[in-house]
């Protein structure tokens, strides 16, 4: 056998080798890599089609444009939202809680949230009229907002987080001689008595008619067990002719029915003794968000007393804030 010969007798034995080890149980791939499924948030983000309680709408509610707001635009949308002092109106000629004072200038969207501004102002030029206890208006700026369409019953939400000084953060409505306080907060006491405040869901209904002269024909105060200027949080309103449901990030916190507010007596306020319907709020209102000053629970005497728990690095522009991220209203189909 001759070189050339064997060469390609050497071929042709590697290749029938190659062909019957082909035939043999393929050494296996490594195991491939396999990307876990990624953890489930806790916590998702609500679907904002629907109310936080509700979310797979089994009451089938629809969103009320008119009233509704994302603020998530560049400037407050006036086309929807008043604001009170805009050319020299006051809606109800209501000005502010004295010694605060409602400014134009006070409102502001930023980081696609609403913000109401408390200002530490002394040199505004503040309305030489005095407040409804005659106390002058002075130092302190506030600012509020009114819904220029108005709604009766429905489902309301909003997500807002309360202004961390001795000022109020609040979301009430008024209309037909009614005013329907969701919530009024404090979001911060000196007092040392009223720490419990801090962390308060305060709401009540007035009267305004000429029989009610503005008593409180219900109120309630509910521990939240949170500050309120703490974080955000999703407040939610059930209101329908049968009573008032209130949620705290999607939970039930209160079902107080029709029949229990027309039976309520409070002596101490003067207000409803159940003689008379104190279920008033029945009819259209307007929805407001504002700031205000309460004087019988204290109110800031000075910037650095504005300021006490604001941020080290936004402690000194003397403004702090009422931040509400969004307002949702629904009604039933």
């Amino acid at each position: 056998m001759n070189k050339n010969t064997f060469f390609i007798f050497l071929l042709t034995l590697a290749f029938v080798y190659s062909c019957n080890s082909n035939d043999e149980d393929p050494i296996p791939d490594p195991d491939p890599i396999v990307t876990p499924d990624p953890t489930p948030d806790p916590n998702p983000e609500p679907n904002a089609n629907y109310p936080f309680s509700d979310q797979t709408n089994s009451e089938n509610w629809e969103l009320l444009e008119t009233i509704s707001d994302e603020f998530d635009g560049n400037t407050l949308d006036e086309n929807k939202w008043l604001i009170q002092g805009r050319n020299g109106v006051f809606q109800s000629n209501f000005k502010g809680r004295a010694p605060s004072q409602f400014s134009t200038e006070n409102v502001r969207l930023e980081d696609g949230m609403l913000k109401l501004e408390t200002r530490w102002e002394p040199d505004y030029n503040f309305n030489p009229t005095q407040g409804k206890n005659g106390d002058p208006y002075e130092n302190i700026t506030t600012a509020a907002i009114i819904t220029k369409s108005e709604f009766v019953y429905g489902y309301l939400e909003i997500k807002s987080k309360a202004a961390d000084a001795e000022v109020t953060s609040s979301f009430w409505a008024t209309g037909n001689n009614t005013e329907f306080d969701f919530f009024e907060m404090f979001g911060n006491h000196k007092q040392t008595s009223k720490k419990e405040k801090e962390k308060e869901l305060w709401w009540s209904i007035h009267d305004w008619s000429s029989t009610g002269g503005g008593k409180p024909t219900y109120t309630e105060h509910q521990d939240l067990g949170f500050r309120v200027a703490d974080d955000f949080h999703v407040y939610g309103f059930d209101w329908s002719a049968n009573g008032v449901k209130i949620y705290i990030d999607g939970e039930l916190l209160r079902d107080v029915s029709k029949e229990t507010i027309n039976t309520y007596n409070d002596t101490n306020n003067g207000g409803g003794n159940g003689a008379n319907e104190n279920y008033v709020v029945t009819k259209p209102i307007k929805l407001w968000l504002d700031q205000e000053t309460f004087p019988w629970h204290g109110i800031p005497d000075s910037l650095e007393d504005l300021e006490a728990n604001s941020p080290i690095d936004k402690n000194t522009d003397g403004i702090v804030d009422f931040e509400v991220e969004y307002v949702r209203v629904w009604q039933k189909k």
